[in-house]
């Protein structure tokens, strides 16, 4: 007997933690991938790599109509089935409020939070008709820990962070699990944390993409609520909490990008 067909969706699959989720839920019994992002070259040749039935759309999720054409996509392609949507796509520009303003505000806030929430509107219905089915926010540890020069992403975030909450209590009824994935520095092709990666005291802050692939594999197939990657990342959500002065002023130190790290800009293309 042959398995029943489950239809994942991956937002900027076109390289990063996306295409290595793409290529992590391609080895699940049943799996056919929809694969989404602006590269449609990129998104092609992952298709015809993958072990499995795939299909792809190359579409700016900026764009006003780009929700619609994804599910119209679900709807030729895939008989209108999803299984799981993992709102993965993002990416972030470093910048001093003073100095970039609501500009970089706004442009972080339309990807990395409007665009998930628009796409998460249009599909609710095929995740409900689905059921038992899940979504998958990626989030950032800068979505729990803010600071200098990154307010922007993680204001972002923040929001995201949120509303994934409020999304999870209200969608178990109908049998969608929604949870969440809070990286921290990743090594992709548009960060390579080389200098992180080579201190032995600053090597465990960074993980690759496959690891981030298989924590979105279990908030979304296995039902957890959220996990951080690396898993220490958590510390410091807690830390925010318990200290909120000490956190506060260890991250006044410096701009640097610390935990703000998730995909990089490619994941937004």
């Amino acid at each position: 007997m042959s398995e029943a067909k489950k239809t994942y969706l991956v937002t900027g699959a076109s390289s990063g933690i996306g295409e290595a989720t793409a290529k992590r839920l391609s080895r699940e019994p049943g799996a056919e991938l929809v694969l989404v992002a602006r590269r449609e070259e990129r998104l092609r040749a992952l298709a015809e790599s993958l072990p499995c039935e795939a299909s792809w759309l190359a579409v700016d999720l900026t764009d006003a109509d780009a929700p619609e054409r994804v599910r119209a996509h679900l709807g030729e392609r895939h008989d209108g089935r999803l299984t799981l949507l993992v709102n993965n796509a993002g990416a972030s520009w470093r910048g001093a409020f003073a100095e970039a303003g609501y500009e970089n505000v706004h442009r972080h806030m339309e990807l990395n939070f409007e665009a998930a929430v628009r796409l998460t509107e249009a599909l609710l219905p095929l995740l409900r008709v689905s059921a038992p089915s899940a979504i998958v926010n990626v989030a950032s540890a800068a979505g729990r820990v803010a600071r200098a020069g990154t307010g922007s992403y993680s204001a972002s975030k923040f929001a995201l962070v949120g509303w994934t909450d409020a999304l999870f209590a209200e969608e178990r009824p109908h049998g969608v699990h929604v949870g969440m994935v809070l990286p921290g520095f990743i090594a992709t092709e548009g960060f390579p944390a080389t200098e992180l990666r080579q201190s032995i005291l600053t090597r465990w802050t960074v993980s690759n993409p496959e690891k981030v692939a298989e924590a979105i594999v279990d908030t979304g197939l296995r039902g957890k609520a959220e996990r951080y990657v690396p898993r220490p990342y958590a510390l410091a959500a807690i830390a925010r909490i318990l200290f909120p002065r000490l956190v506060r002023r260890v991250l006044s130190g410096g701009a640097a990008s610390g935990l703000t790290t998730k995909t990089g800009a490619e994941s937004a293309r």
